[in-house]
């Protein structure tokens, strides 16, 4: 272990808390029919999460196999009485609980949140005798002795996910670079085939390089082989295999307890992509995705603000013409979460991610109702004064819920995009000047470009970002507001709370996932750190250090409707103009600039991170089938609650230990 590192921030913290997703009231509200159908979707998510543990780091797959095998396959009760009796503390007990549950919700040993790899806070000799008094340890001593070096490896390279040699991952072998990236991606572009259900593998024979591209599917077809000059692109199918089918396989089952002919048109769809790889069909999927475990009473907000979206879109800083020809109305709904298989929960998602789709058919929007309340259990808010903590912790939730809503609805569903198609024609007209420069918008999307082709490692954090600013920008509507519930002093406080949440956590607790020599590793939490540093620049917030070891920030009140308003309005014009043309060597400029992490930041990093609070653990529901019944079981929000909901989880343990090994070992020497 390099002696350099602070260990301290590659440990989950013996206080992590762990909070219920309760879903039980939702659950019961839902008819048999229904039941049953969530019931083979969640199995579907649940198996299908498998492959993003592997997918996480060449060692998740097996790291998962261990502890659940050691879970599974004893006792626990009786294992902590003797671990206490061996002279084992609470605390060495806790640590293995808590990494387990970590890698459990995390989807493997780096964070959902942040990319940065997480450790057992018990020292690596001291937990194998720990691991050594259970009885499952003849089964998992092998696989403990093949990774516990793994497990502890805090070397460069390691400490975070990224392109060789400076992070780690799974979704490109370990000899492939930024340059090869791109030029394998100009060549899918070429072919109109896109990035969402591959991986990349590069090879070298006889002096000359061939690029694999490895599509996900049940079904293992014969590869497709392209060569261009000295390169030679292959494409194969197969990826995942047993995992892609057990995926379909309980997605088919779900198809004849679907409500109507769309709900089965729709699963049918993703069962062929996931056996078949194509993305056509995940993409009819998309297109005809419907929603069930509808959280009537929060939906019926969002109804409102979706009737009258088409009037606010137009409160936005841009001209018409940069917005959709026609506004296409989508769903917007809050549902409770049952089941949220990955390697973590958001508070809203905005469906489809095919920016094709989004800009022809329309898109869906989903507040994830449970998730909100539950988030903000037990927080500590530090660098804010005793009555800004206070008014936070009186109206984060509904003033969350406000900018989740307008940032799923409203930022992520507005702006257009210019395109040009191959016979020259453009969908916008030749007379239209770019607000910023009072020229012809230049550059456009060309043929086969998408926004994500275009912007590339960029494009996750500026879309976040414009989507948080059209969240700030138009929660200062009285209309808005109204529709929310929110009139009069009530309004302003929210509003206030509003624009403090997201200051606070871009500001304040920002850069605990910013590193230096790796940059931002989360894409929310730079957005946010840069729409602060836009607030400062214009005066609106301010961040003082009163003491060695504290930051305040400040939000200035009076100031919001004024120069905030002025200000978040001019940063989001751009976010939209240069979004919108394609133009990323001015968004990048742009957008790096705020993003630099540099004096007094730099300085202030040591005391955001001596100040850092843990993310909260989802223990989420599990589903089972008993006397042709669909039944329910929740667990404690306890770090033993946690580790039960998983070991509960997978009926047929065995094959998915051994698919989950061998995806590991055939792939092992590509990182």
């Amino acid at each position: 272990m390099d002696n350099a590192v602070d260990v301290s921030q590659y440990i989950l913290p013996q206080d992590q808390p762990f909070v219920r997703l309760e879903i039980e009231t939702a659950f019961n509200g839902l008819t048999k029919q229904e039941k049953f159908y969530s019931h083979y979707l969640s199995q579907a998510s649940w198996n299908g999460s498998l492959i993003t543990f592997i997918q996480t780091s060449p060692e998740s797959g097996p790291i998962f196999v261990l502890l659940l095998k050691f879970f599974s396959e004893q006792d626990n009760n009786a294992f902590k009485e003797t671990a206490l009796k061996s002279g084992f503390s609470e605390d060495d007990l806790k640590a293995l609980y808590i990494y387990a549950g970590g890698v459990f919700a995390n989807a493997g040993n780096y964070k959902g949140f942040g990319d940065t790899k997480f450790i057992p806070n018990i020292e690596q000799n001291r937990l194998e005798e720990l691991l050594a008094l259970s009885p499952s340890w003849p089964e998992i001593k092998a696989l403990w002795n093949m990774y516990k070096d793994i497990i502890y490896d805090l070397s460069p390279g390691k400490t975070c996910l990224g392109y060789n040699p400076l992070g780690t991952t799974t979704y490109l072998s370990k000899n492939i670079t930024p340059e090869d990236t791109e030029k394998v991606q100009n060549w899918l572009k070429s072919k109109k085939i896109e990035c969402y259900n591959n991986r990349l593998f590069k090879f070298e024979e006889k002096n000359e390089v061939v690029y694999e591209i490895r599509m996900a599917s049940e079904e293992e077809k014969p590869p497709l082989e392209y060569r261009e000059g000295n390169i030679t692109y292959k494409v194969t199918y197969g990826d995942y295999c047993p995992l892609m089918g057990l995926l379909a396989d309980n997605l088919e089952k779900s198809v004849e307890f679907a409500a109507n002919p769309t709900e089965q048109s729709m699963i049918k769809s993703y069962v062929q992509s996931f056996r078949t790889g194509s993305l056509d069909d995940h993409k009819t999927g998309q297109y005809l995705f419907t929603i069930i475990g509808v959280n009537k009473e929060m939906s019926r907000k969002f109804a409102y603000l979706v009737s009258n979206a088409e009037s606010f879109l137009k409160l936005l800083p841009w001209d018409k013409e940069f917005e959709k020809d026609e506004f296409l109305k989508p769903d917007f709904t809050s549902l409770d979460v049952l089941t949220f298989a990955g390697s973590g929960i958001p508070a809203g998602i905005n469906i489809p991610n095919y920016d094709d789709i989004r800009q022809t058919e329309g898109f869906k929007n989903v507040s994830l109702g449970n998730v909100i309340p539950a988030s903000y259990q037990q927080s500590v808010t530090p660098f804010l004064s005793k009555e800004d903590a206070e008014l936070l912790q009186k109206w984060r939730v509904p003033a969350f819920e406000l900018q989740v809503g307008l940032h799923e609805l409203l930022g992520h569903g507005s702006g257009k995009l210019f395109k040009k198609e191959a016979d020259g024609t453009t969908n916008f007209p030749s007379t239209l000047l770019d607000p910023l420069t009072g020229k012809p918008p230049s550059p456009c999307y060309e043929p086969g470009d998408t926004y994500d082709s275009r912007f590339g490692p960029l494009s996750s954090s500026y879309e976040e970002c414009r989507a948080e600013a059209v969240g700030l920008y138009l929660s200062l509507e009285p209309e808005v507001l109204k529709i929310f519930g929110h009139e009069g002093s009530q309004a302003e406080e929210v509003v206030y709370v509003n624009w403090l949440s997201l200051i606070w956590a871009g500001a304040g607790r920002g850069l605990e996932v910013w590193s230096p020599g790796r940059g931002w590793l989360q894409a929310h939490a730079q957005a946010r750190y840069v729409i602060s540093r836009v607030l400062i620049e214009a005066g609106v917030v301010k961040v003082t250090q009163p003491s060695e070891n504290d930051l305040l920030i400040t939000l200035d009140r009076s100031a919001i409707m004024g120069a905030g308003k002025e200000a978040i309005g001019k940063f989001l014009l751009k976010l939209q103009i240069y979004k919108a043309t394609g133009n990323i060597e001015e968004a990048e400029k742009m957008y790096n600039h705020y993003s630099t992490v540099e004096e007094p930041w730099l300085s202030w990093r040591s005391i955001v991170l001596a100040n850092k609070q843990p993310r909260k653990i989802f223990v989420q529901a599990n589903t089972f089938v008993k006397d042709n019944e669909v039944q329910l079981k929740q667990y404690e929000p306890s770090m033993e609650g946690m580790i039960q909901s998983w070991v509960d989880r997978f009926e047929n343990k065995s094959n998915i230990y051994n698919y989950i090994m061998e995806l590991t070992s055939k792939d092992a020497q590509h990182f």
